[in-house]
């Protein structure tokens, strides 16, 4: 019997065993998480990026400069690259006596005027509707209206001064520079002096090469 219970005491328990390992790795993976919480506390709290760097936020004032204005106005001669922008009849509309010009500074193709159509149908149909009457969607909603492009005060006045229009706006139209780029806002200038020819078009306006389709169709 002392044999047996001698042997019984020095024979491992296996159960305690695997417990008593289960509380060692338990041990070990709350030591290691919390290790590793504590190092990303440590590293949030050091850092220092974008969203917390010394900074001036726009239009904020600011006791640096002596115009108390944290955004700075462009250094006078300053060109965006890419925009030099040397062609004022192209971005402008105008000649070099301030007016209006009322010739188009590059060739009118079919290309652009089929450009024209779609950025009219996009920016400009809303108001004034497809043919130009000033009867879009907008306008029937309560929009003022504006006037028809077949008025003869719209058919006199120069190219330049539409492009301009379009450019900075007037009246109740608000200004396109930021959404229709210049060489768009010609190409719409021209389809709306297309829409005007339509409606005054006679036969003799037609290219002799282009009658006759039109009298065939007839």
């Amino acid at each position: 019997m002392r044999l047996k219970a001698l042997f019984l005491r020095s024979r491992p328990n296996r159960s305690l065993t695997v417990v008593g390992r289960y509380r060692l790795l338990s041990r070990d993976r709350k030591g290691a998480v919390s290790a590793i919480a504590l190092a990303i506390f440590a590293l949030a709290g050091c850092r220092q990026d974008m969203q917390d760097q010394p900074k001036f936020i726009p239009l904020r004032p600011s006791n640096f400069f002596d115009d108390g204005r944290s955004e700075r106005p462009l250094i006078e001669g300053t060109v965006a690259r890419g925009h030099l922008n040397d062609d004022a009849v192209l971005y402008t509309g105008m000649g070099p006596d301030g007016k209006p010009v009322d010739a188009f500074p590059f060739p009118v193709t079919k290309e652009a005027m089929e450009r024209g159509q779609q950025r009219y149908d996009v920016y400009c149909a809303p108001c004034h509707d497809r043919t130009g009457h000033g009867d879009g969607m907008i306008v029937r909603r309560g929009y003022k209206q504006p006037p028809s492009y077949y008025s003869d005060q719209v058919r006199q006045l120069a190219n330049g001064f539409i492009f301009d229009v379009i450019t900075r706006g007037f009246g109740a139209m608000p200004d396109y520079a930021a959404q229709i780029p210049p060489r768009d806002r010609w190409a719409i200038v021209a389809y709306v002096r297309a829409l005007e020819a339509s409606e005054t078009a006679t036969l003799n306006d037609v290219p002799p090469g282009e009658r006759a389709k039109l009298e065939a169709a007839k």
